[in-house]
């Protein structure tokens, strides 16, 4: 495996899988192009090297071939904006004119390849298979894909001298772009800085922490936390509990939760959690009190109730002011702190109050020396929201790739880099 300062691109094309999965408006213009930034330094590595790009990346989840509200035509300005350069476009990622422009690419020079999702193959699920499939058909359509997969594979290594991975967000999928294709560059293979970037972030926080470490958790449901918060357990010295999920635990210990979000069937869970915390000598931190809403909308009536004690009709949507109080008084004594997810419904102003704490607090705690981790897609939203993003230690691409990777998982596309 080479490290990407000291590979030798003169006169090589690198094909690189970058993540590239950015929202776009009504328009198709690029809302937020945090991902196209994060890749610049990897593209320009390889141009001032005297190598050309070939880029590769996947957009949304179509249904169907060259969906044009999928088409990464559609990113193309956002990309020329940062990287100061033009960029061809190949109008596919399998067709002959997509062969025929990498074959012609000169030093200095970029081309993008079309949403690799635009081809079965690239996730390696079959598509199209009725839904009253027999088993049998639905074994054979599976088959054929992986079967079309191989020469996929080897079409699109076929346009380039070595390859870099450089998409950590879509690290944690076996995905043919992400940990196929780097089976056809056993020696010309590498990690972008994204990807480098990433895993040593990641590795630091979680190996050589300085401490206290605190973990900032979010988000709507336990179910989809356990893992990480079992894991982080085993680490940190704190968690803040935040977000939906904080209403299960509380239902869990008997309080009173209203319409608020729960998974009853988490309650042995979060009772779990909650005495393995205290054996461990962990804190759990929660908001004592709650702003709720009479509806989930911005022109709720508001108004604020202990997290344990929401009337009926009302349910939990943020932290209250004593909730953001608390959680700014704990962030700031931390010298390690890791935020993923939100502690209320970010994406309504009047709910976002206490996600902005948050964030003001892990900006002022980095500002005071501490290190600061901010990951999972609705975490960096929030930071770019209230543009607090250069003020925090590092920003993560990766969403689920974050979590997995931080729960000790392989993940596919590190491996295949890895892999001798």
């Amino acid at each position: 495996m080479y490290k990407i300062d000291s590979y030798d691109f003169k006169g090589k094309r690198a094909i690189i899988r970058v993540d590239f999965n950015v929202p776009l408006d009504a328009e198709g213009r690029v809302t937020d192009d945090t991902r196209i930034r994060a890749a610049i330094p990897t593209i320009e590595k390889v141009l001032e090297g005297g190598g050309s790009v070939i880029l590769m990346s996947h957009l949304g989840r179509p249904k169907k071939n060259n969906d044009t509200k999928f088409s990464l035509a559609q990113i193309i300005p956002a990309i020329e904006a940062r990287l100061g350069r033009k960029v061809l476009f190949a109008g596919d990622a399998m067709g002959d004119k997509a062969a025929e422009m990498a074959r012609g690419l000169k030093p200095g020079e970029v081309m993008l390849l079309e949403n690799l999702r635009f081809h079965a193959e690239e996730e390696g699920k079959p598509r199209g298979v009725a839904d009253d499939a027999t088993d049998e058909q639905k074994a054979e359509a599976k088959s054929a894909v992986k079967t079309s997969q191989k020469e996929f594979v080897k079409r699109l290594a076929s346009y380039a001298d070595c390859y870099i991975n450089d998409a950590f967000g879509t690290a944690h999928r076996a995905h043919a772009s992400t940990a196929l294709i780097a089976d056809y560059f056993p020696h010309d293979k590498m990690f972008g800085y994204v990807m480098e970037n990433e895993l040593r972030a990641i590795d630091s926080i979680m190996e050589n922490p300085r401490r206290p470490f605190c973990a900032v958790l979010g988000g709507s449901k336990v179910s989809t936390k356990i893992s990480i918060i079992e894991k982080l357990m085993e680490k940190v010295d704190s968690i803040v509990l935040g977000g939906g999920m904080t209403y299960t635990f509380e239902a869990a210990l008997g309080g009173r939760i209203g319409n608020s979000i729960c998974e009853p069937e988490m309650f042995p869970v979060a009772l779990e959690i909650l005495r393995k915390a205290k054996q461990k000598g962990v804190r759990i931190v929660t908001s004592p009190d709650a702003l709720i809403a009479d509806a989930f909308s911005a022109d709720a009536h508001t108004s604020t109730a202990p997290s344990n004690d929401i009337p009926d009709g009302w349910e939990g949507v943020d932290i209250g002011e004593e909730g953001k109080r608390v959680f700014r008084e704990h962030i700031l004594g931390c010298k390690t702190i890791l935020w993923n997810g939100p502690v209320g419904v970010f994406e309504i102003d009047k709910f976002a109050t206490g996600s902005r704490a948050v964030a003001e607090a892990i900006a002022e705690a980095t500002d005071k020396g501490a290190y600061s981790l901010i990951g999972g897609g609705d975490s960096v939203a929030c930071i770019n929201k209230f543009g607090l993003a250069d003020r925090v230690s590092y920003v993560s691409t990766g969403g689920g790739a974050l979590l997995e990777y931080m729960e000790g998982k392989e993940l596919p596309g590190v491996a295949a880099i890895r892999k001798s």
